[in-house]
């Protein structure tokens, strides 16, 4: 502002400098209009009205008018980017208004003098340079969010599937190992038993113990191997069970003693994979829960029905108390463990409801009702009855 005053524009080459001098109102005014600009970012409005002020006086009682208008410039540029554009509108229009209108009108220079027609091209150029950088300023901060907002749902996206696969892999485990484990113990005991007075049947026992851990191997090896990464080698190959097991799975209760009755309506029928291994996870930790609970002297029916678009499963027993004890009292709940509540996590995801509970007069009954066409329950809607 101060090499500008000392500038006249009407040399012969354009600009003619040492042609005149300040005057001591004019330093005045630049000073002031300088140091208002020190705190434009804290208060631009305020630091808008002061310069515009300084500007003014300047306009009106000085010679030339341009350089104190640069601190109102610099001020309206600060007002359009950092604040919204209707203010940096209005604070633009304004501005350029009263200060070109206060010089053409009342200053000492014609109205149409190039200086007044510069007054408005620099109050212009600062509002709408002000603008862009601050459209500039939200389109990259725009981007930046929308990239982080990306980024934190990849991350719950995938902490959330990994919550499901460890979920399920729990389940898995529960079931391979409390199945398994339980038909070890029994046959254990029964060859414990009989080891001195029948060594032909603890014999026996024994070849039952040996195959049902060996299967328990081979099903943690398969349930393992899903957390092998996609290079490892010699990933498990062997398919998820099925139905098409249960007459395997029924023949390990019924080694172990267990008095097991299969009734099925339509043995070739053919189910998702996943409706599939929920069936026969249902039926595993339903008869373990019978060979734990009720012991080998109970009398289990299993029922697979296909009704329509749903599969039925029921799972049955009497309640008998093993060795000639006494029968467990009705209305006892099997639900200690984590048995019941993988059964039910299983069948809710599947869309399908799990009943559990008492009969009349004793024993247990497990009641699933599984879709045919899977689908996963929304959130907050009724999947399952305890």
């Amino acid at each position: 502002m101060v090499t500008g005053s000392f500038a006249g524009p009407h040399g012969e080459s354009g600009v003619t400098w040492g042609v005149r001098t300040p005057d001591l109102l004019s330093l005045v005014l630049m000073t002031l209009g300088a140091a208002a600009l020190v705190p434009r970012r804290r208060a631009p409005l305020t630091v808008l009205a002061l310069t515009g002020a300084l500007s003014l006086v300047e306009s009106v009682t000085g010679d030339p008018r341009a350089p104190v208008a640069m601190a109102a410039v610099i001020a309206l540029y600060t007002v359009a980017s950092t604040t919204d554009r209707p203010t940096a509108l209005r604070a633009g229009l304004l501005t350029m208004t009263v200060l070109t209108g206060a010089a053409m009108l009342a200053g000492p220079l014609p109205w149409y003098a190039q200086e007044n027609l510069a007054l408005l091209a620099w109050t212009g150029i600062g509002a709408t340079a002000g603008d862009a950088v601050r459209s500039r300023r939200a389109f990259v901060q725009a981007i930046r969010e929308r990239a982080e907002r990306a980024e934190r749902t990849r991350e719950e996206e995938a902490r959330r599937r990994v919550a499901e696969e460890r979920l399920r892999i729990a389940r898995d485990l529960h079931d391979v190992v409390a199945h398994h484990i339980a038909l070890v113990n029994v046959q254990a005991g029964v060859a414990a038993h009989v080891m001195e007075r029948r060594p032909d049947q603890a014999k026996e026992a024994l070849a039952h113990v040996r195959e049902a851990s060996r299967s328990a191997l081979d099903e943690l090896r398969a349930t393992v191997g899903l957390l092998r990464q996609s290079g490892d080698p010699e990933a498990p190959t062997e398919p998820a069970p099925g139905l098409e097991r249960l007459d395997e799975l029924t023949g390990t209760f019924r080694s172990a003693g267990l008095h097991v009755q299969v009734l099925r309506t339509d043995p070739d029928i053919t189910l998702p994979a996943a409706v599939d291994l929920a069936a026969y996870r249902v039926i595993q930790e339903a008869l373990t829960n019978v060979q734990k609970h009720a012991g080998t002297a109970a009398k289990a029916e299993v029922s697979v029905v296909r009704v329509g678009p749903r599969v039925e499963i029921s799972v049955l027993d009497d309640g008998a108390a093993q060795d000639g004890g006494p029968a467990p009292v009705p209305g006892t709940q099997r639900g200690g463990g984590h048995g019941l509540l993988g059964m039910r996590e299983r069948v809710t995801a599947l869309g399908g409801t799990l009943t559990t509970g008492p009969r009349y007069g004793g024993g247990f009954r497990v009641h699933a009702i599984l879709p045919v066409t899977t689908r996963t329950a929304a959130p907050g809607e009724p999947g399952e009855t305890a």
